[in-house]
């Protein structure tokens, strides 16, 4: 995850530095961990990972695992928990879990389509106090209808968030980029701005359950950069004008890249200081700052890894499944650079964005070749004469 906002300050406001992440040191940080606590669903979207659907799933997690799971999160050092799913709404025990998590001292947060988020029950969220909910908007009214496969989904969604918004929520859009999409992306923005929105989050599309079958409509690599470019020049106009917006983007951290040119068209003398604290944040983190568990308790290195499960939390204590005992699957992960292949393999900024998005690479056929979601040039990564070298003066 590319937290563009934050980056963008730091250059200006040295209060506000990131702190620098731990590539060479595998496996000491907790990761956040994402809980698919349910698989049901009450959208087919086209791009789910989960392939989830209305209906319910076998041998999904008790309450009383769920609590277990909870403490022994909190016993191996975890403190971010994002609660998704399926929908998590759709699950009878949700803010009970959520409030023992709380109670725990962790920061909590819920990840929403937004359509059973209305009068019925908004109190009852707001009481949760979870400390971010994310709710997907996926294009205007017609577009996000027709990739949620639900007529009035866009409408329920946008009255989600101005009722999150009315409760003092802190509530961010998120939007998956394809090719009918990125178009309207400057109006999705706008939504942002005009329904008081503080975070935005981008993520590009990853090629696993649904998303796998939809890989044709991924954004090409053109649109793909205008549209990230779009993002820097909206963070950075919210900076100049004090607002304390946060744009992120996630699964495609060649992202980090196109911020460093960016930065270096616009602001030369911050370029040294933008990639020195890159290369610390270290890129990619599935299976090392990043966790997955999903509704039976399987171990995963992200969210969408669902083909590979390095442990379960009915049979091993996560601390022994993701510190104490990880796989060979989460060893190589946790090596910085890791081994990949092809273009990756020479690519001059491989120690910041350290190989990209492996599921993208695995949907192509080679689980450690190039990320075919890449969109930098030849030029760019090196194997030709480079624009932006490497460690260059400003």
């Amino acid at each position: 995850m590319l937290r563009i906002s934050h980056y963008l300050r730091a250059l200006v406001q040295p209060d506000a530095a990131p702190v620098p992440g731990t590539p060479g040191m595998p496996g000491r940080r907790p990761p956040v961990v994402i809980w698919n606590l349910l698989r049901r669903c009450n959208l087919t979207c086209r791009h789910c990972y989960a392939t989830s659907a209305d209906s319910p799933f076998r041998n999904e997690l008790s309450t009383t695992e769920a609590l277990r799971v909870i403490d022994d999160l909190h016993a191996a050092g975890v403190r971010v928990l994002i609660l998704s799913g399926g929908e998590p709404l759709l699950r009878p025990d949700l803010f009970q879990l959520a409030g023992y998590a709380r109670e725990q001292g962790f920061f909590v947060a819920l990840s929403s389509n937004g359509t059973l988020i209305d009068e019925r029950n908004i109190e009852r969220v707001a009481a949760a106090q979870f400390d971010y909910v994310g709710i997907s908007i996926d294009g205007l009214q017609d577009v996000h209808d027709a990739w949620r496969q639900m007529p009035g989904s866009f409408a329920a969604a946008m009255h989600a968030i101005d009722l999150c918004r009315r409760h003092g929520i802190r509530v961010g859009l998120r939007t998956t980029l394809t090719q009918h999409n990125t178009e309207q992306l400057p109006a999705i923005l706008s939504l942002m701005h005009d329904h008081g929105v503080q975070k935005f989050y981008l993520s590009h599309l990853n090629y696993s359950g649904r998303g796998k079958r939809s890989s044709k409509f991924d954004a090409h690599h053109q649109m793909t950069r205008d549209a990230v470019h779009l993002l820097f020049e909206r963070a950075w106009a919210d900076i100049g004008a004090g607002l304390n917006t946060d744009f992120v983007t996630g699964n495609n951290d060649a992202d980090a890249i196109l911020l460093l040119q960016w930065v270096r068209q616009r602001m030369p003398q911050h370029v040294r200081r933008l990639e020195n604290a890159l290369r610390a944040w270290g890129g990619n983190a599935s299976g090392n700052g990043i966790a997955n568990i999903d509704n039976t308790g399987d171990v995963h290195p992200d969210t969408y890894w669902w083909q590979h499960q390095v442990g379960n939390v009915r049979q091993q204590a996560f601390r022994d499944i993701w510190i104490d005992r990880p796989q060979p699957l989460l060893q190589q992960l946790r090596q910085h650079p890791r081994p990949v292949g092809g273009r990756c393999a020479t690519c001059q900024w491989l120690p910041i964005c350290n190989g990209n998005t492996r599921t993208r690479a695995w949907a192509a056929g080679d689980l450690w070749g190039e990320d075919p979601g890449c969109y930098l040039t030849d030029t760019e990564t090196g194997q030709l004469p480079a624009s932006i070298p490497a460690g260059q003066p400003a």
